[in-house]
């Protein structure tokens, strides 16, 4: 009798080391199923993105590699002129959640209200945090080239660095990832439309992004 009670103790003991394995997957399944994200890089030659098409690809290429490559992955931005197109109408309707399953925005007028984006939310596909205002180096500044509500601008002043082709000379409306700025105001709180870029370059470069706490990275959205 005494041995078969000693048994049944090991015996569960013995299932449950065999089972403790399973549980480092989670964050990797978090991971695969994240449909926000902001790239931990960006393209490298400021805002000449090889305009939306670019942009995407390298939001997908990210996404693929962080294991959440079977959605279809677009990048938050507008561009303007003939044909312009509205960042809110090329991500899909929703909901979002980040790279640790915290959900971002429900859908998309949530996601231009009320949403749930902050420095600790904002996270690239590696789950990690997006250097902001007071890191070394500052990172927050994200293009996006859209009115608050997400929308494109008008023509009449560039603000997409030509339809993200551009490293040389226009600007591109930044947004905040971190939604802290130098004043405490609404446009130092946007995380889609804080201010224009600007630099020595003519305003597109990677040089000229970086000087103001950016480094050309994107949002990223699941589509679908």
């Amino acid at each position: 009798m005494i041995s078969r009670c000693l048994y049944l103790p090991l015996a569960l003991t013995t299932a449950a080391i065999a089972f403790t394995p399973l549980f480092p997957l989670s964050a990797g399944a978090q991971q695969a199923s994240m449909s926000f994200f902001v790239t931990s890089v960006g393209p490298g030659k400021g805002a000449d993105l090889g305009g939306l098409a670019g942009a995407d690809a390298h939001c997908q290429k990210l996404a693929v590699s962080a294991g959440a490559g079977t959605k279809t992955w677009k990048a938050y931005l507008s561009t303007q002129g003939a044909g312009a197109v509205n960042a809110r109408d090329r991500i899909g309707k929703g909901p979002w959640v980040n790279a640790k399953g915290v959900t971002i925005a429900k859908d998309v007028a949530e996601l231009h209200g009320d949403n749930h984006l902050t420095k600790q939310t904002a996270l690239s596909e590696k789950a990690e945090v997006i250097n902001g205002r007071g890191d070394k180096p500052n990172r927050h500044d994200i293009l996006t080239g859209s009115q608050t509500d997400g929308t494109a601008f008008p023509a009449d002043k560039d603000m997409t660095c030509k339809n993200w082709t551009s490293s040389t000379q226009g600007s591109a409306m930044l947004g905040h990832a971190d939604r802290i700025g130098l004043r405490d105001d609404a446009p130092s709180h946007s995380w889609n439309t804080s201010h224009p870029s600007r630099g020595p370059d003519g305003g597109c470069s990677q040089a000229d992004l970086r000087s103001t706490g950016g480094d050309g990275l994107l949002y990223c959205f699941a589509a679908n």
